[in-house]
Order: structure tokens, then C-alpha cells, then sequence
């Protein structure tokens, strides 16, 4: 079988998306990762480097990817023990596997010459990032309905449903970040949280310090001790909607975008959103810690080389006529075939009770029609 590798600069195509019990998969496929040495990487053996920073897998699987050159670094072929320096351009080919996301259509709500308006769904991230590239919302307006190049000027969260604003050309872009710049532009959200929350509006200014290893924020309040606070100023304002006893529909309206600023400050009050299992107790790991941690994945052995050129690289690793129920093509030193999706992947996932319904600016509004805090009223 002849490997085609892929970069970031081949779009998604509708043949690249899997339907099943519920769920939109990708095909795996063939993808060169390119980073470049961190400082804090700097002095580390190639395979000690990725063996510390990418645990998903084995010690011996990166031995075998760097004597076979599925590992580089500035574009040449290294050895297990050579000491990586900063900045140099470190590339990783490997056999691709996205996770899942929710069938979930993505409903285009206004189309116009400059401005396209979606109903997001839950479970998908809005632009590729970490384990996700094509199962995102920009992945799949491209493929399904051509819309590119799309500029977001705003960000959802990936569990968070709801109004998500594009531009569609850099000037566009420009002109919502300046309004968002100058706080001219609000958000509101509807959120289902834990218990009755009280009457009234309720104001939560405390600093959100996000924590990128760890993927959660937490608070810090200024409790007059003098020590320097570390996270940034987060203000968000709360309504209280209706509530059944068990739970309560509340409007957030956040004054700043911090990380998950919603989500903690919900839970800083005492009122979590219900499903948020990152922020329902301090002792849950998040999710990105949970993967799960296989022995016996296969260790890289007689891995294909790397392409020389990547000037005509398409998708041919899968085949055009792959239906669910057929099998893809394994690559024989992956070490998450044969699935469809990676490894320690939660596919229960549903999603929070968190969703943006309305957005605003100066002279216009968007709001979405399909709220889904209905049940409760």
C-alpha cells in the first residue's frame, strides 16, 4: 500500500466523515504533525521528549518511530539518544485517528456576504486543536457545504451547544475584533446547574486562572493576605430563569471571556452546570488525563518512511468507497487500530447544559432559535 501523507493544508472532504450509532467518525488517515522545540524541551533526547510530553503512547513505540524515521527533526533522520536543541522543527507522520463527535447537524441560521451565523452542536470543537481537525465545525462546513475560509469571532467551548459567529474574509474579522476589543459585543447564556439557585441578579467577580497542562481553570478572590493573584480579572452576571428543585435554568452573561470562565464561576457560586464532570467536584481529573494506557499497543518495528516531498499529498489511505460497515485500512504499527477512534476515548459524552443563545453588537443582534433549557419550564 502506497502511504500518502497529509498536512494541514488538505481541507475536508465529505468522504472523509463515518456515520454510526450516533456518532460522526473520521477516517483515520495518514498526517504529518510538525512542532517546534519548546525551551523547556530543550536538552532531552528526541525520544525521552516525546516519551515525558506525549504519554498516549509506549516508551518503545518512539524508539522504534525515530530509528525508522517516522520521527525527524529539521527534516532528517536522528537516533534514540540525540539531544534535541531549541526551536529546531520536530515532525511526526503517523497513522491519524480522530475521537467521535455527535451526529449533530450544524444548522446554518444566516448566510450572508460576509457574515455566516451556525447553531453549533454539542461535542464539537469550533476550529481544529489538540486530538481534532476534521471533526470540527470548521472541518465540516468546508466539507459539507464548501463555506471557506471561515474567521470565528467568538469560541465555544467543545461541549457547549449554541450561536457561533464566522467571518467570512479577514477584513470582516477585523471589524468584530475591534468591537469585541472596545466591549461592544455581549454574549448570553443559558446554563443548567445543580440545585435552586437563588433570586435575583447575582454577580461573580473573582480572577479565573487556567491552567493549560491540566485543561481547568480555577478561581482565585483577593482574600487581603497581600499574595499576588495569578489568574485574570472575570466578571459574569447571573439570572436565575425557572427551576424543578433538582435543577435551575440561569442567564449568564459573562463581562469578560476568560477560559471556562461560566463554568467555574458557576461552580464557585455552588451551583456547577449538572453535567460538568471537570468542575461538579475538585477531586475529577479532566478528561485529558483519563486516557487510557494500553500494553500491549505495538511498538513501531518496520515502519514505511516518511515521504521526501509533500508538494501532492491527498487522501488516499482509506479508499473513496469505505461504508460503515467496512473495514479501513490498518496501518500495521498504529498503535490505535484497528478502531475508528483513539484509544481511552470517552465516547459517552453528551455534551454540557450550556448554551449560547444570543449574541450582540451594535445595531444588530443573533439570536438562537432552538433553546434547549425548554423541558424545564
Amino acid at each position: 500500500m502506497e502511504i500518502v501523507w497529509q498536512t494541514p493544508a488538505n481541507l475536508p472532504e465529505p468522504h472523509d466523515y463515518i456515520f454510526r450509532n450516533g456518532k460522526r467518525y473520521v477516517r483515520p488517515y495518514y498526517f504529518e504533525f510538525i512542532s517546534h522545540v519548546k525551551n523547556r524541551w530543550a536538552g532531552k533526547t528526541i525520544v525521552d521528549l516525546f516519551a515525558e510530553e506525549f504519554k498516549g503512547r509506549p516508551y518503545d513505540y518512539y524508539v522504534g518511530a525515530v530509528k525508522s524515521g517516522r520521527i525527524q527533526v529539521d527534516g532528517q533522520m536522528v537516533q534514540p539518544t540525540y539531544v534535541v536543541k531549541s526551536s529546531q522543527k520536530i515532525s511526526h507522520f503517523l497513522h491519524r485517528h480522530e475521537p467521535p463527535v455527535m451526529v449533530g447537524e450544524v444548522l446554518i441560521l444566516e448566510n450572508e456576504d460576509d457574515v455566516l451565523t451556525i447553531c453549533k452542536p454539542a461535542s464539537v470543537p469550533v476550529h481544529p486543536c489538540g486530538q481534532y481537525r476534521k471533526n470540527t465545525v470548521v472541518g465540516i462546513l468546508q466539507a459539507e457545504h464548501g463555506l471557506a475560509p471561515l474567521f470565528p469571532v467568538h469560541r465555544l467551548d467543545r461541549l457547549v451547544s449554541g450561536l457561533l459567529i464566522f467571518a467570512k474574509n479577514a477584513e470582516k474579522a477585523e471589524s468584530f475584533r475591534q468591537q469585541i476589543e472596545a466591549g461592544l459585543l455581549q454574549k448570553e447564556y443559558i446554563a443548567i446547574v445543580v440545585g435552586v439557585f437563588p433570586e435575583g441578579e447575582k454577580i461573580v467577580d473573582a480572577n479565573v486562572n487556567y491552567n493549560a497542562r491540566e485543561g481547568r481553570s480555577t478561581v482565585e478572590v483577593n482574600d487581603q493576605s497581600g499574595e499576588v493573584l495569578k489568574g485574570k480579572s472575570a466578571c459574569t452576571k447571573f439570572q436565575r430563569i425557572t427551576a424543578n428543585g433538582q435543577f435551575s435554568v440561569v442567564l449568564c452573561k459573562p463581562i469578560t471571556g476568560r477560559t471556562h470562565q461560566i463554568r467555574v464561576h458557576l461552580q464557585y457560586a455552588g451551583h456547577p452546570i449538572a453535567n460538568d464532570m471537570l468542575y461538579l467536584s475538585e477531586g475529577v481529573s479532566p478528561h485529558s488525563t483519563k486516557r487510557a494506557r494500553t500494553s500491549d499497543d505495538r511498538v513501531a518495528s518496520n515502519l514505511p518512511l516518511p515521504p521526501q516531498s509533500d508538494s501532492t499529498r491527498t487522501d488516499q489511505c482509506t479508499g473513496d468507497d469505505l461504508v460503515p460497515d467496512e473495514e479501513f485500512s490498518i496501518d500495521p504499527v498504529c498503535t490505535n487500530c484497528p478502531n475508528l477512534g483513539p484509544k481511552g476515548y470517552d465516547g459517552d459524552e453528551q455534551g454540557l447544559w450550556l448554551h449560547c443563545v444570543r449574541y450582540t453588537g451594535p445595531g444588530w443582534s443573533y439570536e438562537c432559535p432552538y433553546p434547549e433549557w425548554a423541558f424545564l419550564t
